[in-house]
């Protein structure tokens, strides 16, 4: 058996229960907080991922390693007080819900590589972790394009024009379908990959001081 694939594909299930519900729970959270109550009202803000589900994007999160949830519904116009802010601000929860997960399992990474037992067992443990790092980091990246629908695209409501951002925004399904197919491409492969090493290094050094704990304790 191929256990490096196993972890993988652990992570990739991992992320089903734990990365996305987070995001989509941000989502809800930011907004509730900024005066518009919509999602939590539809039982979105919660970390259940059967309030959460789509399918066709926990498929795409086991093959490929990137999915998606149901859209977090957002009632902005009516709702928050500085639309326009308050949209960017929702939106970037998301990312940043996985940016502070893909943390938490850089810390717990560690916490394995240094102290467990050299054992099968373990190995796989932390491997596991290791792939759901960088599955939250994808996710966070990913979503920070400044592409619609992507969150990327909500937070750019706060530089652009508003003209220009909803006539943008009238296109959204096209420009959705020619980001896939920009990706199926590769186009997009080493940028993506180039940002998501630097996320990567970032957090090996906020996490810096596991080391310098568990080396001064042993």
């Amino acid at each position: 058996m191929n256990w490096d694939m196993l972890a993988i594909y652990v992570a990739r299930a991992a992320a089903i229960l734990t990365a996305i519900p987070m995001h989509e729970s941000a989502h809800a959270w930011m907004s509730d907080r900024l005066g518009d109550p919509t999602a939590k009202r539809m039982g979105r803000l919660s970390m259940n991922p059967a309030h959460h589900f789509d399918l066709f994007g926990a498929l795409c999160m086991i093959l490929t390693g990137f999915g998606w949830a149901k859209p977090v519904p957002i009632a902005a116009t009516s709702n928050f007080r500085n639309p326009r802010r308050d949209m960017a601000l929702s939106a970037a929860a998301g990312p940043v819900s996985n940016l502070l997960m893909a943390w938490v399992c850089m810390f717990f990474y560690k916490l394995v590589f240094y102290l467990a037992p050299i054992t099968p067992a373990w190995n796989f443990v932390g491997e596991v972790l290791f792939q759901m790092v960088l599955v939250n980091i994808t996710l966070a990246v990913f979503n920070l394009l400044p592409v619609p629908p992507l969150d990327g695209s909500r937070i750019a409501t706060a530089f652009l024009p508003p003209h220009i951002y909803f006539g943008i925004m009238r296109y959204e399904r096209y420009i959705m379908l020619g980001l896939f197919i920009v990706l199926m491409t590769g186009l997009l492969d080493r940028p993506l990959r180039f940002i998501n090493s630097l996320v990567w290094n970032l957090l090996v050094h906020t996490t810096g001081f596991v080391e310098i704990i568990i080396k001064a304790v042993l």
